[in-house]
């Protein structure tokens, strides 16, 4: 990989026009932009860990600095009391947690239960049964609803730990602010073609219930008309999917894999949470790598997922 602190190509000025830094004509802008992300962009969990004495309660100082994080690298780290409490006392105080940053409403998803939350444990069978998240196996990079239609777009999410696994499942985070400035470093056409409306496509797939969920079309990156925020949709699976038949895409995916899965990267946030600790972020870029239970006794790896359509107040 090139020098990952230096531009090598200039812009493509037959880009169409896009808000801010963003707009690959905006040469200024952007340079200001790129130069300042770097900077503020943390390389270890510790530098975006928030402590907290009460999840559900966070407080000014706390919640302004978890804001703060997610400001500069669209993710932070909190640290609660792990605590012997029930399923549903832990989610009531994450609902408030969520609230405290201006979370909602939740995506409705098919495994959710009433409050919104999905359980993300080893299940064998039910909607949850066949999908990767709900086994001990690796998950490949990606960000979360890559297949959502654009109106129910996953802008934000909290992963929350209760019970963590005896070996593994470990994260890795990217913010896809970084991911976008490495794409457009290595070549400004690369950003164009993910920008493409027609980019990435997953194919139409039926439901355990039967229900059959439309193919969801659309690009990797896009600029939000509101606030002229950045965001990403992608998945680095290899079946079920159809990339946009031309040779700028191909070369601009095979960039973005050797991106995320070479090691190079310094900006790439690797962690294992704890009981008590979650992640709260403008839905980045991450993976998981396989784990082995603790055992058969009902208590295995457990995490509570919260997936919002609006970002997280103040970024």
């Amino acid at each position: 990989m090139s020098d990952l602190l230096t531009p090598r190509n200039g812009p493509n000025p037959t880009v169409a026009p896009a808000p801010g830094p963003f707009g690959l004509e905006n040469t200024a802008a952007y340079a200001e932009w790129r130069a300042r992300k770097l900077a503020e962009s943390p390389r270890t969990p510790a530098e975006i860990t928030v402590a907290l004495d009460d999840l559900a309660r966070p407080g000014e100082n706390k919640r302004d600095a978890i804001t703060a994080n997610c400001r500069a690298a669209n993710m932070s780290i909190y640290a609660s009391q792990p605590e012997n409490r029930s399923a549903s006392a832990i989610r009531r105080d994450l609902a408030a947690f969520a609230s405290a940053f201006g979370l909602g409403p939740l995506e409705a998803h098919r495994s959710a239960d009433e409050d919104g939350f999905v359980a993300l444990e080893v299940a064998e069978g039910g909607t949850k049964g066949g999908y990767i998240p709900y086994t001990n196996r690796p998950l490949s990079w990606h960000t979360d609803g890559y297949y959502n239609k654009a109106s129910e777009s996953v802008r934000a999410m909290i992963l929350h730990c209760v019970r963590d696994a005896a070996e593994g499942g470990e994260n890795a985070l990217l913010d896809p602010e970084i991911a976008y400035i490495r794409l457009r470093d290595e070549n400004p056409e690369f950003v164009a073609a993910l920008m493409h409306p027609e980019a990435m496509t997953i194919p139409a797939n039926t439901e355990p219930d039967g229900t059959v969920r439309p193919a969801s079309v659309g690009p990797v990156f896009s600029v939000e008309q509101a606030g002229g925020t950045l965001r990403m949709r992608y998945t680095a699976r290899k079946r079920n999917i159809a990339w946009r038949d031309d040779p700028t895409t191909a070369a601009a995916v095979g960039f973005l894999e050797r991106l995320l899965t070479g090691g190079d990267e310094p900006l790439v946030v690797n962690l294992r949470l704890a009981p008590g600790q979650g992640l709260i972020c403008n839905n980045v870029l991450h993976n998981r790598t396989g784990f082995r239970q603790r055992g058969d006794d009902g208590r295995g790896r457990l995490y509570y997922r919260g997936r919002y359509l609006n970002r997280i107040k103040g970024t």
